[in-house]
């Protein structure tokens, strides 16, 4: 059984990646555990192009939303129904100070196509408590996430290119043409497991911070907003009156056990964006894989060269993964470099400290 490339994980990352080796025509295996409460699964998969309290435009906007568009569209195609939904955001001012911080980044270049209006009051939609109004973002949406992987998960499994299991690290032999898993051979592989890469002894030294996130699903009465709205948290409407609030973010508790602490937060506030009464219809919690940097991690390894990693999307993997993932592919085929923003040669130095210690343990 031989590959051109092993990929650990089908979360957004390891699927987006996967499918874009297969279109460029390459034998692909997906090693991949059933999960049902991963990151990619229990996310909202917005789409935001404006970052933040200091409304910044996020890294690279301009060239992640257009792949993003074009993935999606080209998945909705091949599977006959709706991924993708286009939404504008309505981002609502907290403070006078949030005000005067977005006055003065408008003013600034680059904005343009991305901001449908900017309200200094409220723009009185039914139910949206909004009194010192806030700005309507352009080019937002959301992915429908869990949808999109089943579809992709499906494909897999009926190509006999997806493998249902943990992934056994003390299976895995590293050969001169490449690599071996139990019975499998491949020239290349990718790892793509999200959190679980800080147990990974090859990847373990990057700098990977696991970041609990709650989100909630909320039943309300009658209430179908044409936008996205975004105040300290995200309320996406998912249709027939309801909603997924997130998220939260918590560094200390890195597991999927869904608290009362973070129900009671996201309720609260969603209150302070609505007053309409709502039912918390379900409650999930999901791992990130956050980096310090807060940009994502790609590249072969230092000493390895047929092991790569793809990982670390945090938050925006809807928006970032579909540009990286063919920007990956291209520096596999040795076609282009890299961006450096992602590139790993950045903590190559942690890598080297690493080996040192382990040198140096008893």
């Amino acid at each position: 059984m031989n590959y051109d490339f092993i990929v650990v994980g089908h979360g957004l990352a390891g699927a987006f990646l996967s499918f874009t080796l297969r279109k460029r025509g390459y034998h692909v295996l997906v090693i991949d555990e059933p999960r049902l409460n991963t990151a990619s699964k229990v996310a909202a998969g917005l789409v935001n192009p404006v970052a933040g309290k200091r409304f910044a435009k996020s890294w690279m906007a301009d060239a992640f939303i257009p792949a993003a568009n074009a993935l999606y569209s080209e998945l909705e195609q091949r599977y006959g129904q709706q991924l993708y939904i286009r939404k504008p955001i309505y981002k609502i001012f907290s403070t006078i100070e949030e005000q005067n911080t977005w006055m003065a980044k408008s003013s600034s270049e680059g904005w343009q196509g991305y901001i449908a209006g900017t309200y200094t009051q409220s723009i009185n939609q039914p139910g949206i408590k909004d009194s010192l109004g806030g700005i309507m973002i352009n080019k937002g949406g959301y992915l429908k996430v869990e949808d999109t992987l089943r579809l992709l998960t499906n494909e897999l499994l009926q190509q006999n290119q997806l493998l249902p299991e943990r992934f056994e690290i003390e299976s895995l032999n590293l050969t001169a043409q490449g690599v071996r898993y139990k019975n499998i051979e491949a020239k290349h592989l990718i790892f793509c497991e999200g959190y679980q890469a800080v147990n990974n002894p090859y990847f373990k030294w990057l700098p990977l911070q696991p970041t609990k996130g709650e989100v909630l699903d909320v039943q309300t009465d009658n209430f179908e907003p044409e936008c996205i709205y975004n105040k300290a948290v995200y309320v996406v409407p998912i249709g027939r009156g309801k909603f997924k609030i997130g998220a939260t973010y918590d560094w200390r508790h890195p597991d999927e056990v869904p608290t009362e602490a973070g129900k009671e937060e996201l309720s609260e506030r969603f209150s302070q964006i609505t007053s309409q009464h709502f039912q918390v219809v379900n409650h999930r919690a999901g791992i990130r894989p956050a980096v310090r940097d807060r940009h994502p991690l790609a590249g072969q390894h230092p000493q390895h060269k047929q092991l790569s990693v793809f990982n670390g999307m945090g938050s925006k993997g809807v928006m970032m993964a579909p540009l990286l993932a063919e920007n990956l592919a291209d520096a596999l085929e040795g076609k282009t470099d890299l961006l450096p923003e992602i590139h790993i040669s950045r903590y190559f130095s942690l890598y080297y400290d690493y080996i040192k210690h382990q040198n140096h343990q008893p």
